[in-house]
């Protein structure tokens, strides 16, 4: 019989004072029986709205209706024929403004919780002991393609031609795979076993990742080409910090987004022993209002911070980040400062951060991306007690493949020019992901990564007898 409860069946959660204390993952998941009844909410729409808010395009009422009747795997199987990493996906996508947005249940109250049913079918699938096996390969067609980036834009691009019979071989630059995955969205969000749960899944069907290997250093794209790779696709990422270009974001104390995270994520930063470890200090400012400063911010709770405060100049209306990520960030303690910006780092007298000056706003007109713009309050300002600053206010690509590669278009973010086939400038060469948006979303990397295979594989097809 169908769930016909307007509201979601809720996730169980560690509690906040308990979870302020480690890394592990917040969100336990849905357990049989309340998968079963979420997925009874769904309406099984004959239109399918739900699908066409995925970038990935996976037929979401048909595995929620194989969890409905009880065949999880099945469903699971669904999930995978759209889609390269569907655990990663069910925990870190922002559902609320793809899929589960048009969802028609959302009109009377909350939309299926999508999202939540596809972290189960993974979760369930991957503890069965067929999960282990590996899987049957693909036929090989004989030619080699290239990828540049291990991050979601990358993997999924890789999953798809390996499908297609191509010898595929990702080239990272780090020395672990995953991109933004593993040194960006911490293990509270998104343990790094999932992660490399997914990409030895890939690897089981033959696709070759080499880390340690610096695109535009190690070798150049020309360098792939005469190798034998007949195309390239450049999923590297956005992993350039932004900065706002205001006095004393050079001060002792002040860390980028990208560094803080990647010491924690990456470097283990919060453990006694590590070689990078974070500077202990009792009150911490992170600037910026995206999923990036609630990670940061939650992180510095996690090492010890006694008062973290979140600066973001419009209200929380406008906050780009997820809502259940705010949701949890509050619950966990953190301070909002919103309508509040950020105009000075101050100095201790030692080099060393020891406050924010900071100016009220007001929202005035819409600027261009359709938000209205904030306003300074004359004679507002304040300043806020801190001992280290996070700047979270954006990334850009990394300039060395662009450098490297002549006669390859960028703009002027840095973020490479495509075609709606994510073709770039140059014969055989694809982009795809935060190198071609700028900061986005894994999901929307994904889509562009799996767009970008089909392109490939036709002109591969197009210009080279298989």
């Amino acid at each position: 019989m169908a769930n016909m409860s307007p509201e979601k069946n809720e996730v169980r959660c560690q509690e906040p004072s308990e979870r302020i204390k480690n890394f592990d993952e917040v969100a336990y998941g849905y357990d049989v029986e309340t998968a079963v009844s979420e997925a009874e909410r769904c309406l099984n729409c004959k239109n399918k709205p739900c699908v066409d808010g995925c970038p990935v395009n996976i037929d979401i009422p048909a595995f929620i209706g194989k969890i409905k009747q009880r065949e999880f795997v099945a469903a699971y199987k669904i999930i995978r024929e759209s889609s390269s990493l569907p655990a990663v996906c069910g925990r870190v996508c922002p559902q609320e403004k793809q899929c589960e947005e048009r969802c028609v249940r959302g009109k009377k109250g909350e939309p299926v919780g999508i999202g939540r049913l596809e972290r189960f079918a993974d979760t369930f699938y991957s503890s069965r002991p067929e999960s282990f096996k590996t899987p049957e390969l693909p036929e090989s067609n004989g030619h080699k393609a290239a990828v540049i980036g291990s991050g979601p834009a990358g993997l999924s691009c890789a999953g798809e031609l390996i499908r297609m019979g191509y010898s595929v071989t990702v080239f990272e630059a780090l020395h672990v795979a995953g991109g933004v995955l593993v040194y960006g969205i911490p293990e509270f969000r998104l343990p790094k076993t999932i992660v490399q749960r997914e990409i030895y899944r890939l690897m089981n069907l033959g696709v070759t990742i080499e880390t340690n290997t610096v695109i535009g250093k190690t070798f150049s794209i020309g360098d792939l080409f005469e190798n034998g790779f007949k195309a390239v696709f450049i999923g590297s990422g956005a992993g350039l910090p932004n900065f706002m270009g205001i006095k004393g974001e050079n001060l002792n104390g002040v860390y980028s987004a990208n560094e803080f995270l990647t010491r924690i994520n990456l470097m283990k930063a919060q453990q006694e022993d590590s070689d990078t470890p974070i500077m202990p200090v009792k009150n911490i400012a992170v600037v910026g209002g995206g999923n990036v400063a609630m990670d940061a911010a939650r992180c510095a709770k996690r090492l010890g911070a006694e008062n973290v405060y979140i600066i973001y100049r419009r209200s929380e209306n406008e906050m780009p980040a997820r809502k259940e990520e705010v949701l949890h960030a509050k619950e966990e303690g953190i301070i909002f400062k919103f309508l509040t910006n950020p105009a000075e780092i101050t100095d201790g007298g030692d080099f060393s951060v020891n406050g924010v000056k900071c100016v009220e706003m007001e929202l005035g007109e819409p600027d261009e991306s359709g938000r209205r713009s904030p306003v300074p309050i004359e004679g507002s300002e304040f300043i806020l007690e801190a001992d280290s600053v996070i700047i979270a206010v954006g990334t850009s690509p990394n300039p060395l493949i662009r450098d490297t590669t002549e006669g390859i278009k960028t703009n002027g973010r840095g973020c490479f020019i495509t075609d709606e086939n994510c073709r770039t400038s140059i014969e055989g060469i694809y982009a795809g992901g935060d190198a071609v948006t700028g900061a986005a979303t894994v999901i929307l990397a994904m889509g562009e990564g799996k767009k970008a295979a089909k392109a490939m594989d036709e002109y591969i097809r197009g210009n080279i007898t298989i």
